[in-house]
């Protein structure tokens, strides 16, 4: 939904703490992580021309954030619930920091041995496309939820963007799975669509899994389908492929089923003693040539099927099932 490269937009430090210096330390954290948070705060500081430094037992925890040590302190980083079970204060700069995500924005706390030192927030806008690629999605008959670990202020503003009305925010990994799992006991079948290594039990679960091809390695291996570009329109294209496909396939399971059930009977010469007629071997190898070709005719109607074409490449967005 969103452009998958998000950019820092404000560091709120607390008293006492430098902008920069609150930026080291959360790159220098984040060094150890490839999540596309952790690649933000990265580019924050190369930007701004702050240096990262080592930091040693380097720890990612499941949708809450990472941990480490630097120049012998505990560093924690990452949402609310991560520095409450460490028992560390928001303290003033929480309250700013609850203005930010009111606004949509992604806050990311740190703090250095119990205390807090500052918030990032973090803007990840809405991809250009994925409002049409919803409703070309509810256009064909399917109803949208949204499962997210972000706060439920950024799932709201993503949710309003793009049109999704159903929204659970604010999960862990294991928690987005029972969900899934949850909607699968209310009867429904779901294809689930992730690119991160918190979408990964999510994406197995699902009775179908489609990664993003620009995604965590983990969420690829674990969906059933991999799209090859970043963008939402795939999903659509793919299930109106699937679609056409199975369409196709019945349409040639009848036309075999009505061809051989009034070729053979002939063959057989069930007509012979009736009508004196039988089907020359040679008209019989014809006419089973001339199936072959009807098949494989029908089954080339696929490639007329109307996708999403990409403005950027003008090309269709295509995707490919993992063995």
């Amino acid at each position: 939904v969103t452009e998958g490269k998000p950019a820092v937009v404000d560091l709120v430090p607390v008293t006492g703490v430098e902008p920069d210096e609150l930026l080291q330390k959360a790159a220098s954290l984040e060094s150890g992580s490839e999540h596309p948070l952790a690649q933000a705060i990265q580019s924050a500081a190369s930007s701004r021309g702050v240096e990262t430094r080592s930091v040693v037992n380097f720890e990612a925890i499941s949708g809450k954030g990472v941990r480490g040590d630097l120049d012998g302190k505990r560093l924690l980083l990452g949402n609310a619930r991560l520095l409450d079970e460490h028992g560390v204060d928001t303290g003033l700069p929480g309250q700013e920091a609850k203005a930010f995500a009111d606004e949509g924005k992604t806050v990311i706390y740190v703090a250095e041995e119990g205390a807090l030192l500052g918030v990032l927030t973090i803007s990840d806008p809405v991809r250009s496309d994925s409002a049409q690629a919803i409703a070309r999605l509810r256009a064909q008959g399917l109803s949208i939820v949204m499962l997210t670990g972000d706060t439920r202020q950024s799932a709201e503003r993503v949710a309003r963007e793009v049109g999704i009305e159903t929204l659970f925010a604010e999960l862990l990994p294991e928690e987005k799975s029972r969900q899934v799992e949850r909607l699968q006991e209310a009867g429904k079948v779901l294809a689930m669509v992730g690119d991160g290594i918190n979408d990964a039990p999510a994406l197995a679960r699902a009775d179908v899994g489609i990664a993003i091809g620009s995604g965590a390695d983990v969420a690829i291996e674990s969906a059933d389908i991999t799209l090859m570009q970043s963008s939402l329109t795939g999903v659509a294209d793919a299930i109106a492929l699937s679609r056409a496909t199975l369409r196709n396939i019945w349409q040639n399971l009848f036309g075999a089923f009505v061809y051989n059930s009034l070729g053979l009977p002939v063959a057989a010469g069930v007509l012979y003693p009736v009508f004196g007629l039988l089907l020359n071997p040679m008209i019989a190898a014809a006419a089973m040539s001339l199936s072959s070709v009807t098949v494989v005719t029908n089954a080339l109607r696929l490639r007329s099927v109307p996708l999403q074409r990409r403005q950027a490449t003008g090309k269709r967005t295509s995707f490919t099932r993992p063995d």
